[in-house]
């Protein structure tokens, strides 16, 4: 299993790197869609949609709805960030309250529906923040890279209190505050390389807890979805690592709405020193 999951990764992470720092427009938004639309795949196994060919229709539904919103723009708009702020929500009272509220979700049509606001989103929030000449969105890779190491080591060296028992046995407290001591360092860091100022540092690091925390609710709901459906991976497309969402969960939920802060805060009340378009 080692051995694959090296071999996996060997190419798997350059090719990541690539597609989205070396890509730019159209390219980029196909790359992304391709994802995200194998993330769409898998989702239709968990909300419960086990047969190929209707699993094939309704990635062939989302393909549609990514072409229209390119075509007309939407791929760049703020709505669909707002969607995801209300649709995380939304998620954010079905885990807590796992599995009591369970009714609520469980019928493959609302699954579904879920996932809509979750995929959806997430490819306008990675374009949103390519478009910003990609600093932005090297920032939130990073950010949930950090929040994942944070929290490893913190929660093996402290964890005691789990986070959500039900959901994800494995996750702690000690482990979510280490993630958030981590990142707060990394925004810090952006803060002065992209001289923000006081204001505007402090802003970032804000934003970046909250993401942070998001993040953390995006594995926690593949972790729910997958728990209800009894399964340990949402596909084998990645020998060694499982599936794409398994790879991008907490991406789907910081993706949408660090773009979202980046447009309302960031960028509206600090684009005078903000520094958006450094080549990558």
């Amino acid at each position: 299993m080692l051995r694959q999951r090296i071999i996996t990764a060997a190419w798997l992470a350059p090719l990541t790197l690539i597609g989205l720092f070396g890509l730019q427009g159209g390219a980029f938004a196909l790359f992304t869609a391709l994802i995200v639309l194998l993330g769409a795949w898998e989702w239709a196994n968990l909300a419960g949609v086990t047969r190929q060919r209707a699993r094939l229709q309704l990635v062939a539904v989302l393909a549609l709805l990514m072409a229209g919103m390119w075509l007309s723009g939407a791929v760049f708009a703020v709505w669909p960030l707002w969607l995801a702020a209300v649709g995380w929500l939304v998620n954010l009272y079905w885990v807590v309250r796992y599995p009591a509220a369970g009714a609520q979700w469980q019928a493959t049509g609302r699954r579904l529906a879920m996932g809509l606001w979750v995929l959806l989103p997430c490819w306008v929030g990675f374009n949103v923040l390519r478009d910003s000449g990609a600093i932005w969105l090297l920032f939130v890779m990073l950010l949930v890279w950090t929040a994942d190491i944070g929290a490893y080591f913190a929660g093996r060296q402290w964890g005691k209190r789990k986070l959500a028992p039900r959901v994800s046995p494995g996750k702690s407290w000690e482990g979510v505050i280490g993630g958030l001591v981590a990142t707060s360092l990394l925004a810090l860091a952006f803060a002065i390389w992209q001289p923000l100022g006081v204001a505007g540092g402090l802003a970032l690091i804000i934003i970046t807890a909250l993401v942070t925390l998001i993040s953390v609710l995006g594995d926690l709901l593949e972790s729910m979805l997958k728990r209800y459906r009894n399964i340990k991976d949402s596909s084998q497309l990645l020998p060694g690592h499982g599936g794409v969402l398994d790879r991008i969960d907490s991406l789907t939920a910081a993706i949408p709405l660090f773009a979202l802060l980046y447009l309302e805060v960031l960028v509206a009340r600090f684009a005078p020193v903000l520094v958006q378009g450094l080549p990558l």
